[in-house]
């Protein structure tokens, strides 16, 4: 598939939607025991395969219990399977009409969803995808595979209480084997 021929943010995630599915329900072989590594202090970030020149990135997410993103957005198209537990997602809507402004940013509470195993979800920017995710500490451990546009390596984290966002770099552990 090439972006080129979807370019469409909900095309893309029209057409990947389906393979993730069959990907998580199917031989996880290229999965290697380095993917399933978890971090006590926060999830764990796990790149399967990153391509910056292509835009896209695979990553699973390790999430212990208690364990959540800050609230924030992507700026891309994403897919996400689980792997193994419940993902819980907590959506946010921006009400201020400035779009592109870091500071005066209004959020709102939005839904809750509950990906089970081998559950897939997708998102496309609109134009923010605002959220957080995680486990609360009454559940087991969660494994995520999450599929992006770009590398994921920066985004913006958004401070409900003071309206204001920062743009930040995020880490990943190198665990493609290249």
């Amino acid at each position: 598939m090439a972006a080129a021929e979807y370019p469409d943010f909900s095309d893309v995630v029209d057409v990947l939607a389906p393979k993730m599915l069959r990907l998580i329900n199917g031989d996880r072989s290229f999965l290697k025991p380095e993917h399933f590594q978890d971090d006590p202090h926060h999830y764990a970030r796990n790149a399967v395969f990153v391509c910056p020149e292509d835009g896209i990135s695979l990553f699973t997410m390790v999430w212990n219990p208690g364990q959540w993103t800050p609230v924030h957005d992507h700026g891309t198209w994403g897919v996400v399977g689980v792997l193994k537990g419940v993902l819980e997602e907590k959506s946010f809507i921006r009400t201020d009409a400035r779009e592109i402004d870091d500071e005066g940013i209004v959020l709102k509470r939005g839904g809750v969803i509950l990906l089970g195993e081998n559950s897939v979800t997708t998102f496309v920017p609109n134009p923010d995808h605002i959220h957080k995710t995680g486990v609360p500490d009454t559940r087991e451990q969660a494994v995520t595979l999450h599929m992006y546009g770009r590398e994921m390596n920066d985004y913006y984290c958004y401070n409900v209480a003071t309206g204001r966002r920062a743009h930040v770099q995020v880490s990943y552990r190198d665990a493609t084997g290249v």
